[in-house]
């Protein structure tokens, strides 16, 4: 008896997989130019002029590359300005940093997590403002935004950690 519950279980599992992949691809819009495909359901609203994606899949064979956050420190000395846009501007320039040593750039990263102090309106525009500017292509990862009250070190004003994909071709 067990065992017929579980083979049925898994197979409604299974059809709800599919069925739910089968639909989720007819209202999307994708983009198959990498390692990662873009989908932002019809269903939903158009999240690109807020610089980020409602999901991100990896395609092919390949690795997750888990990028710890980066904030917006320049230099080996990780010296911090007091101006926000250039914090955003050298967290950005860090994590293609990183990117860059997988040989990788910002179009296979899948997912990103911004924490910001202090979150405002100007911020939030600063931030769009520069992930436009990164992500040329405008096909953004998925993204999650996390207000928080403060960082590691006491100037720092916003982090940005990221998982990417490393297709099996360019794996090192």
């Amino acid at each position: 008896m067990k065992r017929i519950l579980f083979s049925l279980s898994a197979l409604y599992i299974g059809c709800l997989a599919f069925s739910q992949n089968k639909n989720h691809n007819a209202i999307s819009q994708q983009n198959n130019t990498g390692s990662v495909i873009i989908k932002n359901p019809k269903a939903l609203f158009d999240p690109t002029p807020f610089a980020f994606s409602h999901s991100a899949a990896p395609e092919g064979e390949g690795k997750y590359v888990f990028i710890s956050g980066q904030s917006g420190g320049e230099d080996l000395k990780h010296s911090l300005s007091k101006d926000f846009r250039t914090q955003v501007k050298h967290a950005l320039k860090n994590l293609e940093t990183v990117l860059a040593d997988y040989g990788l750039g910002v179009n296979d990263v899948l997912k990103i997590t911004i924490l910001m102090v202090d979150h405002d309106q100007e911020k939030l525009t600063i931030w769009t403002e520069e992930m436009h500017a990164t992500w040329k292509n405008h096909q953004f990862p998925a993204s999650t935004l996390i207000p928080v009250p403060k960082l590691a070190l006491d100037d720092m004003m916003i982090e940005v950690d990221a998982v990417a994909f490393m297709k099996k071709n360019t794996t090192k």
